[in-house]
């Protein structure tokens, strides 16, 4: 039966895999990458310079445009469940046209393919339409958030203290209830603006991991609120895209 993983490669530094992840890179036959276009093309760059890095037997790359993906929709959801659908019926095909019966097959999946990726999601949405059979296993990384507090020399959590994960989006609705630090991603646009009155501590990084590595850190003013977005702003001009997240914090009493 074909065998398919799903590899968590890190944040961006080759020297995030696991030995897991190492060791399933060496099994597999075909690497499956989604194309995101000219302006993401460092993406695409990175996962073969490790594959160039850690694999020692014979393989192919197998290289798709990713579908499009409306990023301005009425309906928010709907339009994220159209492009999981397209996605999902891409993954199809590369399995179906791609992978033999016996051989593997692998995507690399920025980060760790449990945290904020729909990998997962659109594997089981394949294996649910029925059309082609397979068997998976799921690989850990680096998560993002992971790499983010190590770079910055601190803890996701305070002693006792509840951590939550969200989204630009959801954070704009207001503060969490009952937690102290939150971990945001997915925004893209600088939502902890509307946070700098609140006493709050901010650990912000983008491209962490990569050789264009950004750090900035202190307590949350509207000063370094402004510098963030500055910095923010000159890196997606330089390299086309950009890829942060951060954490706010409320020091415990």
């Amino acid at each position: 039966m074909r065998k398919l993983y799903a590899i968590g490669i890190g944040a961006g530094d080759p020297e995030h895999l696991t030995v897991q992840a190492i060791d399933r890179l060496n099994r597999v036959d075909v690497f499956f990458v989604l194309d995101k276009g000219a302006e993401k093309s460092d993406l695409v760059r990175l996962r073969q310079e490790i594959l160039d890095r850690y694999v020692t037997r014979p393989y192919r790359v197998v290289l798709v445009a990713d579908p499009p993906r409306d990023r301005t929709p009425d309906d928010y959801r709907a339009a994220v469940a159209d492009w999981h659908a397209a996605r999902a019926a891409v993954y199809e095909q590369f399995l179906r046209s791609e992978l033999s019966p016996d051989s593997a097959g692998a995507f690399l999946v920025w980060g760790d393919p449990s945290l904020y990726d729909s990998t997962i999601a659109l594997i089981e949405a394949v294996l649910a339409r029925g059309n082609v059979e397979f068997e998976y296993e799921v690989i850990p990384g680096i998560s993002s958030i992971s790499a983010l507090v190590a770079r910055h020399r601190t803890t996701m959590n305070q002693i006792g203290r509840a951590v939550q994960l969200t989204t630009g989006r959801r954070l704009a609705a207001g503060w969490p209830s009952d937690v102290d630090d939150v971990f945001v991603l997915l925004d893209a646009h600088t939502t902890f603006d509307r946070f700098t009155a609140e006493g709050l501590h901010i650990y912000w990084g983008a491209y962490v991991g990569t050789p264009d590595e950004i750090l900035l850190s202190g307590p949350l003013t509207p000063a370094l609120a402004a510098q963030i977005r500055t910095v923010r702003a000159e890196a997606r001009e330089r390299h086309g895209w950009i890829m942060d997240t951060y954490l706010l914090r409320r020091p415990a009493a």
